[in-house]
């Protein structure tokens, strides 16, 4: 599963130059629905708010609402150290994505970007299958800014051929895919865009079958993220649309190995300074399903002690 993250972000998508205003990335619903305007540059606030009722930002704005610039000043940009950005399928056209999208927002190209299938080639890219269209634009999110907030970091884009569905396929080919990078020594940071309710699975030993990868960045001290998930306190149920009638949660990101990042909503003025403290992403009501950040207590792990202080 894919995990919808509603930052309003600017993504230079498809093939087209035009910088397109992309609202809702790795959403069920088309892209024509949800990105009602292209812009010829990247639009501002006013006009994402005008056009969408929703407020977009652009890198420098991101990098000014978390106070990046001293960081960059002190030199520290990602220089020397390499994104692991995992991915179903990738995207046909990320790299000339992202030279779009470094283009038009005025950053830096990395200085390397690199595509490996260590799992096997892909299945050619069909625009008329959903999960490749959704894949396609997680990945263009994923890579742009992972580049945008760490512009000196390599990035290394690691594709693999099976969708990631509930637990039920795709998992050991990324155990598989991520193990390659490290014991190959590939990089530094490995970014996980997807997870499945852990009800989903067989059985707690299902999962404890999928953390070999995990287990073996730790020993190499590769640090593992993981997206929180997308429908709040509920998660898909194996049918991929009902949800779970009661709390649940989702691994990876419920592995105490992975440092889970949940969804954020941001509230800042048009040079990047807050208007109001940040929330917790949701955007269930605009929706008309669970859409918000999720988390909670793990079925499968008990509470790791590096949590102890936490009430």
């Amino acid at each position: 599963m894919r995990v919808r993250r509603l930052t309003v972000v600017l993504s230079a998508i498809a093939a087209s130059a035009a910088v397109s205003l992309m609202s809702a990335p790795a959403l069920a619903e088309p892209l024509h629905v949800l990105i009602p305007h292209r812009y010829a540059q990247p639009p501002t606030t006013a006009q994402c708010e005008a056009a969408t009722n929703r407020a977009c930002y652009s890198p420098a704005l991101f990098q000014q609402a978390y106070n990046m610039k001293p960081l960059y000043q002190a030199g520290l940009t990602g220089k020397g150290k390499t994104i692991v950005l995992v991915d179903a399928f990738g995207s046909p056209t990320i790299e000339s994505d992202l030279a779009t999208f470094d283009q038009e927002t005025g950053l830096p190209a990395p200085p390397s970007f690199q595509i490996i299938q260590p799992d096997g080639p892909v299945p050619s890219y069909n625009p008329s299958t959903p999960d490749m269209t959704s894949w396609a634009t997680e990945t263009s999110l994923d890579v742009e800014y992972s580049h945008a907030m760490a512009p000196g970091a390599n990035i290394l884009l690691v594709e693999t051929p099976v969708d990631e569905t509930e637990g039920v396929q795709g998992f050991p080919q990324i155990v598989q895919a991520e193990n390659y990078v490290i014991n190959h020594d590939l990089g530094d940071v490995i970014s996980q865009s997807f997870g499945a309710t852990e009800e989903t699975f067989p059985s707690p030993q299902a999962i404890f079958a999928l953390r070999g990868a995990i287990k073996n960045a730790a020993a190499h001290r590769v640090t593992v993220l993981g997206s929180s998930g997308d429908a709040g306190a509920s998660g898909n149920e194996l049918d991929l649309t009902d949800f779970y009638p009661f709390r649940v949660n989702s691994w990876p990101s419920t592995d105490p190995l992975v440092t889970s990042v949940g969804g954020t909503q941001l509230h800042l003025d048009q040079n990047g300074f807050r208007t109001a403290p940040d929330n917790v992403w949701n955007d269930t009501a605009l929706f008309g399903s669970p859409a918000a950040s999720g988390g909670g207590v793990s079925a499968v792990f008990g509470r790791p002690f590096y949590q102890d202080g936490v009430r």
